[in-house]
């Protein structure tokens, strides 16, 4: 028999504990092969679904990853119901009506990153979730990071002194190199360049990383935004068979934090030499730290104390930190919402939509 809901009247921060949950993967594209590795690694929760809007293709990824049921469609995976969350790794435009469905449904949700394609969006996904009590979370990869984790404690703990100044950027140069196939013929990246096909260029589909990492690590949050967003010529007409190539590749923004700090944070796909880094330093009066990240590896220098006289930066070890796979899992069974949540998400897209105005305005914003 399928589970039942569970009641609306549940808190916003604490859920009934799931001592071993089952776990539903919604979406069997490229990323949900990561998932399939990661959750599939936890003895702690077990994988017992996999669902796919498009006929079989469920089924395909389910028998490649021991997943022992599959359905076409997330209306019969409600109606079997036997699953208590979900990691919902559709595409960008889909996650909104589908974890709208999985929250009314009783399910806690696991969500690609962006949360939603604008804040209004994400906001009332927040809303829900928090509504029903529901463990709620976004898998912002890159918290995922021993380096950023580690700064992140040095400057809380005050080793820095007062933050001054943040740069950061995240670079990616797939329409330059081909170590990710070639972009001209992948609808894994032509999708990424066309509005119309639900992308909203490198701002929607790495913007969130790098304001989370900059802004979680600094432990300060943006209060102003002024951004440059900008599209270049990639083909004949813009356009490879009905991929109009309209949304931005590269986009610059400047921004002052809450204790009146300025930043730069910027990303790119023209980033050539770079294939997915992303570089954070944030300096401090006493102190400055340097991060450099990618999906698999991180590492941190410090510059502080007498070492600030001669600016000399030394390399930090960096403790091995659960990824968000492992905290999702251990708020289920806590039953006490994790982080990254869906706020947190909606509060960056925030940022992110003030982009898009800044740079339609010419002019600064307040967040």
């Amino acid at each position: 028999m399928p589970p039942a809901p569970l009641p609306a009247a549940l808190s916003a921060v604490g859920t009934r504990p799931i001592a071993r949950p089952r776990i539903l993967i919604l979406g069997t594209g490229s990323i949900a092969a990561k998932h399939a590795m990661e959750f599939g690694a936890l003895a702690e929760c077990t994988m017992v679904a996999a669902v796919d809007s498009v006929p079989g293709r469920a089924a395909v990824y389910a028998a490649a990853h021991g997943i022992g049921r599959s359905f076409d469609g997330l209306e019969a995976a409600l109606e079997w119901g036997a699953f208590d969350a979900v990691v919902n790794a559709t595409p960008d435009p889909v996650h909104f009506p589908t974890t709208m469905a999985l929250l009314a449904a009783g399910r806690h949700v696991f969500c690609e990153k962006p949360l939603a394609v604008d804040h209004a969006d994400a906001l009332r996904m927040t809303e829900a979730a928090e509504a029903a009590g529901l463990i709620n979370m976004v898998n912002l990869t890159y918290r995922n990071s021993q380096a950023l984790q580690a700064a992140r404690g040095m400057i809380a703990a005050g080793a820095i002194g007062e933050i001054r100044h943040v740069e950061a950027s995240y670079l990616q140069s797939w329409l330059t190199a081909g170590h990710w196939g070639d972009w001209r013929t992948d609808e894994r990246w032509l999708w990424r360049l066309s509005s119309a096909h639900g992308s909203r260029g490198v701002l929607g589909d790495v913007g969130i990383h790098i304001v989370d990492f900059a802004t979680f690590g600094a432990g300060l949050e943006i209060t102003e935004v002024s951004a440059r967003l900008k599209v270049f010529d990639k083909a004949e007409g813009g356009r490879i068979g009905p991929y109009l190539m309209d949304v931005n590749d590269s986009v610059v923004m400047h921004v002052g934090f809450a204790n009146g700090a300025l930043g730069v944070v910027h990303m790119s796909r023209f980033a050539t030499g770079h294939a997915n880094d992303l570089n954070l330093e944030i300096h401090g009066t006493t102190g400055a730290v340097r991060i450099w990240s990618t999906a698999s590896e991180s590492t941190l220098d410090v510059c502080g104390g007498a070492d600030i006289q001669t600016q000399t930066w030394r390399r930090v070890a960096c403790a091995a930190v659960p990824g968000n796979a492992a905290r999702f899992v251990a708020a289920l069974q806590a039953g006490v919402n994790g982080t990254p949540d869906f706020r947190r998400a909606a509060e960056i897209q925030r940022v992110l939509d003030l982009c898009i105005e800044s740079d339609s305005e010419g002019r600064r914003l307040a967040v």
